[in-house]
């Protein structure tokens, strides 16, 4: 595979059916591109109805249409922008997909399950070749799952007959350790909402020295599997606290703290940006409908449109020195 560093976003998780299609959501990818990005992940999801389901359906009022998928890809490329794309499988009763499985002595249902899996994501993949998409992501932190490892192959081979290009599996911070198939993906992803800061309003020092434990973690995984690793997801709100919970969507009455938000974001970037065996950022998320400008120094969701983070990222994705 190519070398590859990504200068990239994720683009349109919180977007509904037909927003990637609006006068709004061009406007917004036109200015994701302003910031120096290079990628996009676009990232959509399906449902199944709970986590212990077997058939994974098409939401019909959330799960993005082909259609969408090829005007937003479209208009990507338009740009100059390169895409990974990123089907994801929820849980409509809310439960995290990472608990999405079964009893090992249920076998019947797990085979069930991963044929349906199977057929969801060989859907996207083989739309991702006719789109001449430049990643693909064959799952997202499907923690329960990722020890049926014959069941991944089976996932992985599959996918390989669809779509020709590199393809990446998401797996969740803390638990990368558990995917003993990382040798048969191209990349190696993981959504890294490491909890960095020790307290509120932590400063870039403390978080870079706390970032140095996970860069050898991950160093060893590379050693183990050879292979470029990728912060999949990564990112934290504009609010108080949250680089000590970059994850967090719950609390949502947290004031406002976009130096967080940036230390945050100037912490990762500093530790990784020129370590050889990592191979870039998709940071979470760049939204199909951005806030008025104006709002951004009220807003303490993830984007960072008109914030201190994207500065940040300015910096680095326009002045840095790696990209390909």
């Amino acid at each position: 595979m190519q070398e590859v560093f990504i200068k990239g976003m994720t683009y349109g998780w919180e977007s509904k059916r037909g927003d990637y299609r609006t006068e709004e959501a061009v406007d917004s990818l036109k200015k994701l591109k302003e910031t120096g990005s290079e990628w996009i992940a676009l990232s959509f999801f399906t449902y199944q109805e709970t986590y212990c389901s077997t058939e994974i359906t098409f939401d019909y009022n959330h799960t993005m249409t082909d259609r969408d998928i090829i005007f937003a890809v479209e208009q990507a490329k338009e740009l100059g922008l390169k895409v990974c794309l990123k089907p994801v499988v929820n849980s409509r009763d809310q439960i995290w997909r990472a608990r999405i499985g079964f009893p090992e002595e249920a076998e019947d249902k797990w085979q069930a399950w991963f044929q349906s899996y199977r057929h969801f994501l060989n859907h996207y993949a083989e739309l991702a070749e006719e789109l001449a998409c430049e990643m693909f992501t064959i799952g997202c932190e499907m923690v329960a799952t990722e020890h049926r490892v014959s069941d991944w192959t089976k996932v992985i081979e599959e996918v390989r007959q669809h779509y020709s290009g590199p393809i990446i599996y998401n797996a969740n911070h803390g638990k990368e350790e558990g995917v003993e198939w990382f040798n048969l993906v191209d990349l190696i992803g993981t959504s890294a909402y490491y909890p960095v800061a020790d307290q509120p309003g932590e400063s870039v020092e403390v978080m870079k020295k706390n970032w140095l434990p996970v860069k050898e973690k991950l160093a060893k995984l590379h050693e183990k599997f050879n292979k470029p690793i990728v912060f999949v997801e990564i990112g934290c709100r504009s609010a108080q606290g949250c680089a000590t919970m970059p994850w967090d969507f719950e609390h949502v009455d947290l004031p406002v703290d976009q130096d967080e938000q940036a230390n945050f974001y100037q912490s990762v970037l500093e530790v990784f940006w020129d370590v050889p065996w990592f191979a870039g950022f998709f940071w979470w998320d760049w939204s199909t409908k951005l806030y008025p400008l104006e709002e951004a120094a009220t807003n303490n969701w993830f984007d960072i449109y008109g914030k201190k983070a994207e500065q940040v990222v300015r910096e680095f994705y326009l002045n840095g020195k790696r990209g390909r």
